[in-house]
């Protein structure tokens, strides 16, 4: 009757028993117990400790009939009472911006039947932290709210959400085993790593109180593995203002419109401002998107080197600052495809070199080269040569072909030889040099949109 996660539990936790599960991997009634003594019967040790575990058992099942009681959906009148964070409010205030912010991501994943099924896991999500088996047992957070789900009848995909959503919750832990399970874990952290970043709760060392780089790289492994296309910077931005919109603690029901919160945030950006009846203790600063992103992106790098990707490799495709972490497995393997090709190394310290020029420029540069004032045969060859390229890689660059998009490159080396070799970028005629480093400006971007490959070079 009592799931066998509390059963196993208990004999773990308070008898430091060993349960035992039959070759179905099902929770058998027997068990193992060490004991420090040879006794010549041993009936009475076993017997001692079966009348022990009996009442240990009864104790889970009396917690476990207890909490059935009562629905999730009651419990979550229960979550305001419980404190959060000081600065970020109750959890029940959490609950809220966590269900907004699962809101926005299910829209962009799936139909409405999908963003209900999410609304509803996330509400649920929390619920069992007020239950009596989990304030005994932490550990068994979100896997009673999957068993209380069920009983109430609430469908799999809502259910399995509610346990999953804490997932992945260490290094090679499993990831949600459902797409609503994937959004409100994504939700969820996502949601952490703003409010306390907000609040400057950002790791230094090996302090690491909120464990923000384990939300950050569940983050990364939930984007990459679960090959989700969202657009990682707008959707922080977007959580940035659902804190804003869930920063007041009004003292009447009265609301604030975001265009009186950013008003108050300019005027006093300290982040404590009153206004009437009204307390905004959060304002989060705009930077806050540019230091996640920062932060998460780190952590993919030493993820990425840690599965064997070189350093060059990652910081091709990384200094690029991607937006969709998703396709950056397929921007790696693209990479080392085209660091096989013999033209690789060469174009790779030719684009170092056409980058450490663009760097010196002086003036900004539109990229548009005039053909009139072409005059070297070296740079016309250039200048067809991209004309012909430029195009075919990126189409296939646009179909997320990224393997194909840098193996055309190749037929760039010999001509970007030549221009280097005869051709003087930085010549006295203004016009001349202009117009050749808005050549070299349309070259560059050819070349970098999968990765930028002048970190290739050795």
């Amino acid at each position: 009757e009592v799931p066998p996660e509390c059963l196993i539990l208990t004999m773990k936790a308070n008898q430091k028993y060993f349960p035992l599960l039959d070759s179905a991997g099902k929770l058998t009634n027997k068990f193992l117990i060490v004991s420090n003594i040879r006794p010549t019967n041993a009936s009475q040790v076993i017997q001692g400790n079966e009348r022990v575990v009996r009442a240990r058992l009864a104790d889970a099942k009396f917690f476990f009939e207890q909490d059935r009681k009562k629905t999730l959906a009651s419990r979550v009148t229960e979550s305001y009472r419980v404190t959060y964070h000081n600065e970020l409010g109750s959890q029940s205030d959490r609950i809220q911006r966590v269900r907004a912010i699962a809101k926005v991501i299910a829209q962009q994943l799936g139909n409405e039947i999908f963003v209900t099924q999410v609304d509803q896991a996330t509400d649920l999500a929390k619920a069992d932290l007020t239950t009596d088996m989990v304030g005994e047992f932490p550990e068994l957070q979100g896997i009673m709210g999957r068993y209380y789900a069920q009983a109430e009848g609430i469908e799999d995909e809502v259910a399995y959400a509610i346990e999953d959503h804490y997932k992945p919750r260490f290094a090679g832990d499993e990831l949600p085993r459902n797409r609503v399970g994937v959004c409100v874990a994504l939700a969820d952290k996502l949601e952490t790593l703003v409010g306390i970043f907000s609040i400057g709760g950002v790791p230094t060392g090996d302090k690491d109180p909120f464990a923000l780089r384990r939300q950050a790289l569940g983050v990364v492994r939930l984007l990459i593995e679960k090959e989700l296309p969202l657009e990682l910077p707008s959707l922080i931005e977007k959580i940035r203002y659902i804190f804003l919109d869930n920063s007041i603690y009004a003292e009447s029901d009265q609301r604030m419109t975001k265009m009186e919160i950013e008003r108050m945030r300019r005027q006093n950006p300290s982040g404590q401002v009153t206004f009437g009846h009204f307390r905004v203790t959060q304002i989060i600063p705009v930077d806050v998107v540019s230091s996640i992103m920062a932060f998460i992106i780190e952590r993919l790098a030493g993820n990425l080197r840690e599965q064997g990707y070189s350093a060059n490799e990652v910081a091709a495709i990384l200094s690029l600052s991607p937006s969709r972490l998703n396709d950056v497995p397929k921007r790696l393997a693209a990479v080392r495809v085209f660091a096989a090709l013999p033209e690789a190394e060469s174009l790779a310290a030719a684009n170092k070199r056409v980058s450490n020029i663009l760097k010196k420029s002086e003036g900004s540069l539109n990229g548009e080269v005039i053909p009139a004032l072409l005059q070297e045969p070296a740079e016309k060859i250039l200048h067809r040569a991209l004309l012909d390229v430029a195009p075919k890689a990126n189409k296939a660059y646009e179909v997320e072909n990224y393997t194909a998009s840098l193996q055309m490159l190749a037929a760039l080396k010999t001509p970007i030889d030549d221009f280097f070799n005869n051709v003087m970028v930085n010549t006295d005629d203004l016009d001349l040099r202009n117009n050749r480093l808005a050549l070299l400006l349309q070259l560059q971007q050819t070349m970098n949109r999968v990765a930028d490959i002048s970190k290739l070079a050795s």
